[in-house]
């Protein structure tokens, strides 16, 4: 029998901690906040923003949701994370992407603190990552790390391969994945759009990670038998209902599911897990600058 993992189910778990740890910060008179800026009129965009928003209030982080014209040069957007680094009240920072043609988006994550970029993408916590003593875990790579956990799923001396190597899945994934840490300790492969022969790698796989961002790549027969199958992707695909579209992972759902030991759906695998753990770092973040100390699993 396949075990399909309820992500939902895990990230309250993670969100009832993390409310704990609000109400220790609270008592001693630190609330939590975290600041999304959104320069776009991309309507995914502004949903992932609105539920972050809703998240921060129904766990007491307050939050504080700042928007800038898509048309505005890119100084305006870099004065204002000034501003918010510069705010005592802001402990998190989030600039919601993708950001305009004309804005560098490495510029973008440069000029986050590092002590208040929550996401985990500026090149000082990067390194941190790399080096083995994380300040943040980037939100999504550190909530599959928390599902496999909470599924008693091992990683030490499993092979590991993960599929794509974007800076905000693949890459954090595969660092994660090979430190040694709980949660790691993997023999760790990554593949991407060069890999020769992917079936034969992501066969191999006791844990796989689809993270290419092409819908449905992943199916039953590039999956060995009893494999954990993790589906990163979220893809908006054309589908004959009221929507006209349906969201899609980057498995074949279907037919991995008769091959994996256990799999996360989509949606409601790894999504609900990313809000939580951005959550979770943020609440890290105002106890590291207030110097009131959580227990944070």
């Amino acid at each position: 029998m396949t075990t399909i993992i309820d992500g939902n189910e895990v990230a309250d778990q993670i969100q009832s901690e993390v409310s704990t740890c609000v109400d220790t910060l609270r008592d001693d008179g630190v609330t939590p906040g975290l600041a999304t800026v959104l320069m776009s009129d991309d309507g995914a965009s502004e949903t992932y923003v609105s539920m972050k928003q809703r998240t921060c209030e129904e766990l007491g982080i307050e939050s504080f949701h700042h928007e800038i014209d898509p048309d505005e040069p890119a100084e305006v957007l870099f004065d204002r994370i000034d501003e918010l680094n510069e705010d005592p009240a802001v402990h998190g920072i989030l600039v919601q992407m993708p950001v305009p043609d004309h804005v560098e988006k490495r510029a973008v994550l440069e000029r986050i603190d590092p002590v208040k970029d929550v996401d985990g993408f500026h090149p000082e916590n990067v390194g941190k990552l790399v080096a083995g003593n994380a300040r943040y875990k980037p939100c999504t790579p550190h909530g599959v790390q928390k599902m496999l956990a909470a599924y008693d799923i091992e990683t030490e001396g499993r092979d590991a391969v993960v599929v794509g190597r974007s800076d905000i899945v693949g890459k954090p994934m595969a660092n994660l994945f090979i430190q040694r840490d709980d949660g790691g300790n993997a023999t760790t492969t990554v593949c991407h759009s060069r890999t020769d022969d992917l079936a034969a790698k992501t066969r191999e796989a006791d844990i796989l990670v689809a993270a290419a961002g092409v819908p449905e790549m992943i199916d039953g027969e590039m999956v060995g038998e009893g494999a954990t199958v993790v589906d990163v992707g979220i893809n908006r695909v054309d589908a004959d209902n009221e929507k006209g579209y349906e969201l899609v992972g980057d498995v074949d759902f279907e037919s991995a599911k008769e091959k994996a030991s256990a799999i996360t759906p989509v949606p409601g695998g790894v999504g609900p897990l990313t809000i939580a753990m951005l959550m979770y770092n943020t609440v890290k973040g105002a106890s590291l600058q207030s110097g009131v100390p959580v227990d944070l699993p």
